[in-house]
């Protein structure tokens, strides 16, 4: 059995074997080739516009993952074309080739390219007189004439570079079956982008603009055909891409159906959702796999997934526990009653523990790590439907209908292969997400939703909570108002993207909730089916591999067309992201300055400086101090600080006073940036801001004092590249050994 997938990175395993065997067959097959550019085509998926085109490699393997053959296509968005930069098979024979051809035509069709061009050795014995080679190319031309693509004639395109270049090529035209004839301006920009893109070190500027002038006719005159009568000519396209988002449906989730009146959490969620997926044919089921207890136990505490469990188990098959006493979490000693220790481990009043609530949450945490291993497995997009839903579980605590947290082991699991972002886009806080990330910052968590003024869980989702001590500034909430539309929504989901982008993950896990349509039971919200469509687009353009994971949404007549459309809306924009994020921006987007110290401010201040790695444990010390004593005694105590802040973490800070007995000079104390955003300009903005406080406050001079030791070489050269000029080295000052340099500069 065969299958073509398309590489997008070199971060998974899979892919990374998948690109060693694609550079054993281009050495095999094309042993002219020069080795850096076999090299390169990694370099090319990591960095997609290294030469401004969008790399797209396929790959056939057989189903012991054995590369069969692969293509390579580059695509420019700008100009709309795409390039077929190789193809190439284990064998000759097979009809391997035709396969692979066709995938790559059908992915330029989606992309609506303009055409598919590629160079073709000539097929000619005055142009190749090699008869072993001759042969070769005539039989690729008559593969490719079946298509209808042929070499493009009467231009100066096979014209050499060099005297004694050779066998030049041809440059063949695909129009991927439309019926239209080739635009000399369109065809024009396309050969000047090949020349001096592809061939930026080989091709020099006046021969680019010889054969670029040589495209006179328009429309541009394509070779007759040669080898194939043109009525037997496929060249029909499908138009749909290959590609589909695995879909891993839990097959377990119907046996938890609470029968009470009003609890909308039901098994017709997830038939009203696949009743509507199931006709779209975007989607490939994938049955779910069993996996190990390991899971759960990374993000919840033991003692929690075993409570539920038993707590499960013992309730009589029909029956149902609602906590309703809420004891004081003291892990030394639970609660023994069953009624009351439900509480013990539940924030509300409404999600029960029954004899099927374990086994279906457990089969949904199959369900949401099978659809993880397809994205490590190298699919793009992969969808778990599954309920009950999870992102209000937290490490120790279930509720509001949740009771393990999905999209957290999922993340966990996919830490061994890359960073991960979690986007929660349900109408309610994801608070589950946040309790357990929060003091992390190899998971970034960032959630959508309800102020908790009015909408559940209430305790928690204030934007102030933004993560503590690792974890400062790895938590992002944005709470809305009670009445949001898709264009205030759009506004919101765009905050969240551009958190996402400078966080760059390798992978984003999307808590989908569906509880933001119009008429939702438990939302205020008015999004309709074009807005999801819509969220889903952007959402896709950030170019990561997703996994999808059902959480909320209770209104039955919409739910299936809202999850199609933003399914949709993420496969149509994240299969065509160009590479290049739209919410990039600028290098450090989100920095905002304070300069009041603030209570926790000393405690932030100790560990960036530790965290620098150039400090010793005193120095330490006397950085924390020094905020310390502004707290207690303000601008008299001689210390004043700039705080450099980035979605509420610390990035970098600066503390500066004037020289006593002196008249306008002022010492420069500390600047510190933090690891993560060194050599991006915030230590110069730091000390540009630092200096024109100084100078508004009067101030004329500015001293600085640091080590001659070799660690701080790099320090001394950013003080000089800003000006400072070495006023004297104080020899032995800070140990034998060790001196102090002095800086100064005049503003």
């Amino acid at each position: 059995m065969l299958k073509i997938r398309r590489i997008y990175d070199d971060v998974l395993p899979v892919n990374q074997d998948a690109l060693k065997q694609v550079k054993t067959i281009l050495r095999s097959r094309f042993m002219e080739a020069p080795a850096e550019e076999i090299e390169g085509i990694s370099g090319k998926l990591r960095n997609p516009f290294k030469q401004r085109f969008r790399p797209i490699l396929f790959v056939a393997e057989n189903l012991r993952s054995k590369v069969l053959g692969f293509a390579m296509m580059l695509h420019e968005p700008q100009i709309d074309f795409c390039y077929l930069d190789w193809i190439a098979t284990r064998n000759t024979s097979g009809g391997l080739g035709g396969t692979i051809y066709d995938q790559v035509r059908r992915e330029a069709s989606v992309l609506n390219a303009g055409g598919l061009f590629y160079e073709c050795l000539p097929d000619s014995i005055e142009a190749c007189p090699d008869e072993k080679l001759l042969k070769e190319n005539r039989s690729r031309l008559r593969f490719y004439e079946r298509y209808g693509a042929r070499p493009i004639v009467c231009t100066a395109y096979e014209t050499p570079v060099k005297p004694d270049d050779s066998c030049m090529p041809h440059l063949v035209y695909d129009g991927l079956g439309r019926d239209r004839p080739l635009q000399r301006s369109f065809a024009r920009k396309v050969v000047r982008a090949i020349l001096e893109r592809k061939y930026a070190d080989y091709c020099p500027p006046q021969y680019v603009e010889k054969v670029v002038r040589s495209f006179r006719d328009d429309p541009v005159q394509l070779r007759p055909f040669r080898y194939v009568k043109p009525e037997a000519v496929y060249a029909t396209v499908e138009s749909r891409s290959a590609e589909q988002i695995g879909l891993v449906v839990n097959d377990r989730h119907s046996i938890h159906h609470i029968h009470e009146h009003g609890y909308v959490e039901s098994p017709v969620r997830v038939r009203s959702i696949l009743a509507e997926l199931e006709k779209s044919g975007l989607f490939e089921t994938i049955k779910p796999r069993s996996f190990p207890d390991k899971h759960l136990y990374a993000v919840h505490d033991t003692d929690f997934v075993h409570y539920i469990r038993r707590a499960c188990e013992q309730v009589s098959e029909g029956k149902s526990l609602y906590p309703y006493i809420f004891p004081i979490r003291n892990k030394m000693h639970p609660p023994k009653e069953p009624s009351v220790l439900s509480g013990y481990y539940c924030i509300d009043t409404f999600t029960p523990i029954n004899r099927n609530a374990y086994p279906a949450a457990r089969r949904g945490v199959d369900c949401a790590l099978t659809a993880a291993r397809e994205i490590i497995a190298g699919r793009r997009i992969a969808y778990a439907l599954v309920r009950p839903p999870g992102h209000h579980a937290e490490r120790r605590a279930f509720g509001g209908f949740c009771y393990f947290n999905n999209c957290a082991i999922v993340a966990q699991y996919m830490m061994d292969y890359g960073k991960v972002a979690i986007l929660d886009i349900d109408y309610h806080h994801g608070n589950g997400q946040q309790d357990i990330f929060y003091r992390r910052s190899d998971v970034l968590t960032v959630s959508i939703h309800g102020h908790p003024d009015f909408a559940f869980p209430y305790f928690s989702g204030f934007a102030e909570e933004v993560g503590e001590s690792e974890g400062e500034g790895f938590n992002l909430n944005l709470p809305l108002a009670e009445k949001v539309d898709g264009e205030k929504y759009r506004k919101a989901l765009t905050k969240a993207l551009r958190r996402i982008d400078a966080f760059a993950p390798d992978f984003l896990v999307v808590a989908l909730g569906l509880d933001t349509a119009k008429a939702d039971p438990t939302g205020t919200w008015t999004l309709i089916a074009k807005d999801f469509d819509h969220n889903g687009r952007m959402v896709g353009e950030l170019g990561l591999p997703v996994v999808v994971i059902q959480e909320g949404g209770y209104r039955t007549r919409t739910l299936g067309i809202n999850a199609r459309n933003f399914l949709t809306g993420l496969a149509v924009s994240g299969l065509k992201a160009s590479g290049v994020s739209p919410y990039a921006g600028e290098q450090l987007h989100g920095i905002k300055y304070r300069h009041t110290v603030e209570g926790q401010d000393p405690g932030r201040i100790r560990r960036l400086v530790e965290i620098s790695g150039f400090f010793s444990a005193a120095e330490v010390d006397v950085a924390a101090e020094l905020a310390e004593e502004h707290l207690q005694k303000g601008d008299a105590s001689g210390y004043h600080f700039i705080f450099a802040e980035r979605y509420s973490r610390m990035a970098g800070y600066a503390c500066y006073g004037p020289v006593p007995a002196t008249a306008s000079s002022y010492d420069l104390y500390w600047i510190v940036v933090h690891p993560d955003f060194r050599g991006k300009g915030l230590g110069k903005m730091l000390l540009d801001k630092t200096e024109k406080l100084i100078r508004e406050a009067a101030g004329s001079r500015i001293y600085v004092d640091t080590s001659m030791r070799v660690q701080y070489a790099s320090t001394r050269a950013f003080y000089e590249h800003c000006g400072y000029q070495l006023e004297s080295v104080l020899e032995n000052f800070y140990a034998p050994g060790e001196a102090k340099a002095i800086y100064c500069k005049s503003i």
